[in-house]
């Protein structure tokens, strides 16, 4: 937990851009009747009854010093989906770090292991080189500002019926790109010293 908040601490770098990554599910919710649209002084209004259409995986890739970010859907969250991922944040996103810090939960599929499975040994540790990991404890999954931007992007554009996977992508993309035009940002407050009091029973015991 310390390791998180001590990264969190470090100066701004372009070339060790600190990076935080988490992902969450959307179900995919189709209308059996035509809504009724909005008009003055009325809501839009949408029958109890709908279909599910499956459900769809949103990666997180937050930068927080500089408020910028890039959402990610995907069919599935698998190990694949996942490496998949981390390389198009390497190769397309930080094309130009030396190497990105990036901070996760421990999840089973956000390992370096999962970039052997997805891609040839000398491409998976090309990209395994690009990357200083820092996981987030067990039960502080919340200390990944990802996780944060998840939360402010499932009550800003998630929050409502999307049909598919064509209309998620388009809800998402516009939202990202209106939250990277403010260049909106989190304002961390959490320290180590919070830590050492807030959360001590997360803290390994120690008998004398």
């Amino acid at each position: 937990m310390e390791d998180v908040l001590d990264v969190y601490k470090r100066p701004y770098n372009p070339k060790r851009p600190m990076v935080c990554l988490d992902e969450t599910s959307k179900q995919l919710i189709g209308e059996t009747r035509i809504p009724v649209t909005a008009s003055p002084g009325q809501p839009a209004r949408y029958d109890y009854e709908y279909k599910r259409n499956g459900v769809a995986n949103l990666f997180m890739i937050f930068e927080p010093l500089i408020g910028k970010r890039r959402v990610k859907v995907t069919e599935r969250r698998t190990k694949i989906d996942w490496a998949y991922c981390v390389r198009e944040m390497v190769d397309q996103i930080y094309p130009d770090a030396e190497q990105i810090v990036l901070v996760m939960d421990n999840l089973n599929t956000h390992n370096k292991s999962s970039l052997y499975e997805a891609f040839e040994p000398a491409e998976a540790k090309r990209i395994a080189d690009k990357l200083e990991i820092h996981y987030t404890p067990k039960h502080g999954s919340w200390l990944d500002m990802a996780e944060i931007e998840l939360g402010i992007l499932s009550r800003q554009c998630l929050s409502r019926r999307i049909e598919n996977m064509e209309q998620l992508e388009k809800e998402a993309l516009a939202w990202e790109k209106n939250r990277n035009a403010k260049k909106d940002k989190v304002d961390w407050q959490f320290t180590t010293a919070d830590a050492r009091i807030k959360l001590k029973k997360l803290y390994p015991s120690i008998e004398a």
